[in-house]
């Protein structure tokens, strides 16, 4: 897959995003996100809060969060604590991802993308069918994503979704859906009763 393939899929992913965040009431805004500690409005906030910087703006947003990267997204959201129809309107202006977020081939939009998105669905109850092929694309992106710490949490273990081409890994086999499977890749709770095998004990003691 190309990074002009990334890319428009990323894009496809926030459009869909904007469209259900137009649909949420207020109340909904202020409710917990699958990102603990966080609102939805705040990882709405967190997507687009890369967005706009250049080299120089991304140096100081890490220097301010002391190079730790859970302090650094504290950061992001805290400047972009806007009300929701500000940070619906600038997710609409920029559906397709910029900045800090499109480096590396787009990876970092489209993975953060779909698994933010998922982190609002799921935690509203509202779910949704995610294209299976952008599941296919994410999943081998997610396990390497150094911000999702993944490979600790995998360690010693086979992931091996069901309805994609997708497995990682060597040990006691989780299998199940692609999307379930993503969430507990990235170390989300509330997905391990959606998934089965032998090695699903072992990751569910890892997420907690």
């Amino acid at each position: 897959m190309t990074a002009v393939d990334r890319l428009a899929m990323a894009t496809r992913e926030r459009t869909e995003l904007a469209e259900f965040l137009a649909t949420l009431t207020p109340q909904e805004w202020e409710k917990p996100s699958l990102c603990e500690g966080w609102r939805i409005r705040d990882v709405v906030a967190h997507m687009i809060s890369y967005d706009e910087l250049g080299v120089a703006g991304v140096l100081r947003r890490f220097a301010r969060g002391r190079f730790k990267p859970g302090a650094v997204n504290e950061v992001g959201v805290a400047e972009y604590a806007y009300e929701p129809d500000r940070l619906l309107a600038l997710l609409n202006d920029h559906l397709t991802p910029r900045g800090l977020t499109v480096l590396g081939g787009a990876r970092i939009g489209l993975t953060d993308g779909l698994i933010h998105h998922q982190d609002i669905r799921r935690a509203l109850g509202r779910p949704r069918q995610v294209p299976t092929d952008r599941l296919a694309a994410v999943l081998p992106l997610a396990v390497g994503a150094p911000p999702l710490r993944a490979k600790q949490r995998l360690r010693g273990l086979r992931l091996v979704a069901d309805d994609v081409d997708f497995s990682t890994g060597d040990g006691d086999e989780v299998r199940g859906p692609a999307e379930p499977l993503l969430m507990a890749i990235a170390g989300r709770r509330g997905v391990m009763d959606e998934l089965d095998g032998p090695g699903r004990p072992t990751l569910a003691a890892r997420i907690g």
